[in-house]
C-alpha cells in the first residue's frame, strides 16, 4: 500500500499483557530501525507501510500470503470452501486464543469485515462493499456472502486492513482506546508505544504459532535520517533497519558484521500531483510535466542501478502489468511548447519532500533542474516524513514523491485506491474520472481471466494518458542485519514473517 506516510490517528503511551508464567524465555528482542513512526493500530484507518508492516506482526488475517508472495495459504482460517456461484464463502476458523487469553470466533472475523466495510473512518470500505452478509453459523464457521462474485475477495482478506480484531474489547474499550491499546491475534502484543520513537512489542504466548516465536519481542524504531540508520546498525546500536540508501549498498555489502537483503518487491516511487491546483487540473499539462522529467537519469542518479524505469502503475511481476504500457519520451523542447499552448508557461509549484530520505530529497534536486529547464519553477518543501502525508490529506502541496508497495496478490486493491475511490481523494491527487471507476468497478467482479486481464489493461493506458501520477522507478526491497540475525525477510507485499526472525 502506499508509501503509506498515514497521519490518521494520534497516540499515547500504551501498555498490554505481559508474558505468562512458564513460558520459555526466547532469544532477545529484535530491533529495527525504520523512518517513519506508528500512527495507530486500528487497521481500517492506516494506508502507512510503517502501520501495516507492524500489524502483520501483531494481527493475523483469515488468510496470509506465502513467503515467496506467490500464493495464498491458511492464517485464522484454516479451511475455506466456495459455491459454485461463487457469491457463498464458508471459512473454518482454527482454535486460537487472542492476546487477553480470549478465544478468537467466527463473530469476531464477521465484526472485523463487516468494520472494514461499514466504518465512516474506513479507508478501505470501497474492496469490501461487496460483502452482503457476514456471519457465524457456530464459533469456528464463517460464511460471508457477495452481492456480486469476485475474483479478488479471497486476496482481499490477505490484507492486514482487514486484520481479525476483539469484537468484545473494542466494544468495551471503544476505537479509540483500541487504536492505542490492542487485543491483537499476531505473533506479538503491544508492550509499549513511545510517541515519535518506538513500539516495542512482546512474544504472544497466545499466539496460535507461539511455539515457533524465537524472539522475545522487537522494537520498531523511528529513525528518519537514512544515515543515522545504517550508521546505528553499523554500531551494533540496531539489530536491523529498512530502507537501506541505494547509495550506501555496495559500501556497506563489504562490511564482513552486516547482510544486506534485496528482497523482489511490488515497490514503486511516483510523483504525486494535487489535480486541483490551477493548472494542473489540465492533462495536457501534466503530460508536459511527465514528459519534461528525465527518468533514466533519476534511475541512473538515485537507485545506483538498483532500480528500473517505472511506465506503469502495476508494477513489474505483478498480476496484469502491462509490458507494452506507454512510455511518454524525455522531450523538454516538446514539453516547453506544450505548457506554452496550455497557457502554463511560468508555473510555479509547491514540491513537498521528505527530508532525511535521501533518495527522495534527490529526486527533488534533480525534478526542480529538469523542471526548471522548460520553465516551470518548483520550490522545494522539505518537512519531516511525520508531516508529509497530512499534507497530501489536506491538499496543502502540488508535488511529492510517495511509494506504494501492495498488500495483496490482486492489482484490484492498488487499482481501487489510486484511481476508483473516493475516500482517499485517489491517494490524495484528487484524480478523478468516471469512466475509470467505473471500470475499477467492473474489472473487481469480472470472472472470465482474458476479459479481466483487458480491463486491467485498460485501466493502465488511461492512467497513463491521464497522468493520475508520474510513474517513476520499481525496485527491490533494500534492507540490513547483523550476521546475528537470521531470516529477516520481506515479502514481495512487504511483510516481515518476524516470526521467523532468530536472533542469536
Amino acid at each position: 500500500m502506499r508509501s503509506r506516510h498515514l497521519k490518521l490517528l494520534a497516540a499515547a503511551t500504551l501498555t498490554a499483557c505481559t508474558l505468562a508464567s512458564g513460558i520459555a524465555q526466547a532469544a532477545g528482542v529484535l530491533t529495527i530501525g525504520c523512518r517513519e513512526e506508528s500512527t495507530t493500530f486500528d487497521p481500517i484507518k492506516s494506508a502507512q507501510n510503517r502501520d501495516t508492516w507492524v500489524f502483520s506482526n501483531v494481527y493475523d488475517t483469515l488468510i496470509r500470503v506465502d513467503k515467496a508472495g506467490s500464493k495464498m495459504e491458511p492464517g485464522l482460517a484454516e479451511s475455506w470452501k466456495v459455491s459454485d456461484d461463487g457469491l457463498t464463502y464458508t471459512f473454518k476458523m482454527r482454535a486460537a486464543k487472542f492476546s487477553d487469553g480470549s478465544p478468537i470466533t467466527a463473530d469476531d472475523a464477521a465484526f472485523s469485515l463487516l468494520r472494514t466495510r461499514d466504518n465512516k473512518a474506513s479507508l478501505w470500505s470501497d474492496a469490501y462493499k461487496l460483502i452482503d452478509t457476514a456471519k457465524a453459523t457456530d464459533p469456528r464457521t464463517l460464511v460471508v456472502t457477495l452481492t456480486t462474485p469476485s475474483v479478488p475477495f479471497l486476496s482481499q482478506l490477505a490484507s492486514p486492513t482487514v486484520s481479525v480484531l476483539s469484537q468484545k474489547a473494542m466494544t468495551r474499550m471503544g476505537e479509540d482506546a483500541y487504536a492505542q491499546e490492542p487485543v491483537v491475534s499476531g505473533a506479538f502484543f503491544v508492550k509499549e508505544w513511545l510517541r515519535g520513537d518506538r513500539v516495542k512489542l512482546e512474544k504472544n504466548p497466545h499466539f496460535w504459532q507461539a511455539d515457533k516465536v524465537s524472539l522475545d519481542g522487537v522494537e520498531w524504531i523511528s529513525i528518519p535520517d537514512d544515515n543515522t540508520r545504517m550508521l546505528k546498525v553499523q554500531a551494533g546500536e540496531l539489530d536491523s533497519a529498512i530502507f537501506v540508501p541505494f547509495s550506501r549498498v555496495d559500501a556497506l555489502r563489504k562490511d564482513p558484521n552486516l547482510t544486506i537483503h534485496s528482497d523482489p518487491s511490488t515497490r514503486e516511487d511516483h510523483l504525486l500531483i494535487n489535480h486541483e491546483h490551477g493548472l494542473l487540473s489540465k492533462p495536457e499539462v501534466r503530460q508536459a510535466l511527465d514528459m519534461a522529467i528525465n527518468k533514466k537519469s533519476v534511475v541512473d542518479t538515485v537507485t545506483f542501478g538498483h532500480g528500473q524505469e517505472a511506465y506503469s502503475y502495476i508494477p513489474k511481476g505483478s498480476l496484469y502489468h502491462y509490458a507494452d504500457n506507454l512510455k511518454r519520451p524525455f522531450d523538454p523542447t516538446k514539453a516547453k511548447q506544450m505548457l506554452s499552448d496550455a497557457g502554463a508557461a511560468g508555473m510555479k509549484l509547491n514540491y513537498v519532500v521528505n527530508a532525511g530520505n535521501e533518495a527522495d530529497e534527490q529526486i527533488a534536486v534533480l525534478v526542480q533542474q529538469q523542471l526548471a529547464a522548460v520553465g516551470v519553477t518548483a520550490t522545494l518543501q522539505k518537512v519531516d516524513p511525520t508531516q508529509s502525508w497530512q499534507m497530501l490529506v489536506d491538499g496543502d502541496y502540488d508535488l511529492s514523491v510517495m511509494y506504494w508497495t501492495n498488500d495483496i496478490l490482486d492489482p484490484d486493491q492498488k487499482t481501487t485506491f489510486v484511481l476508483g475511490h473516493d475516500t482517499n481523494m485517489n491517494y490524495m491527487t484528487r484524480y478523478k474520472n468516471d469512466k475509470v471507476k467505473n471500470l475499477v468497478s467492473a474489472a473487481r467482479v469480472e470472472a472470465e481471466p482474458a476479459k479481466r486481464e483487458q480491463m486491467y489493461v485498460d485501466l493502465q493506458k488511461v492512467a497513463k494518458q491521464d497522468v493520475n501520477w508520474i510513474d517513476l522507478y520499481y525496485s527491490p526491497y533494500i534492507n540490513i542485519s547483523r550476521k546475528n540475525i537470521e531470516h529477516f525477510q520481506q515479502n514481495p507485499l512487504g511483510r516481515f514473517s518476524l516470526e521467523e526472525t532468530v536472533k542469536n
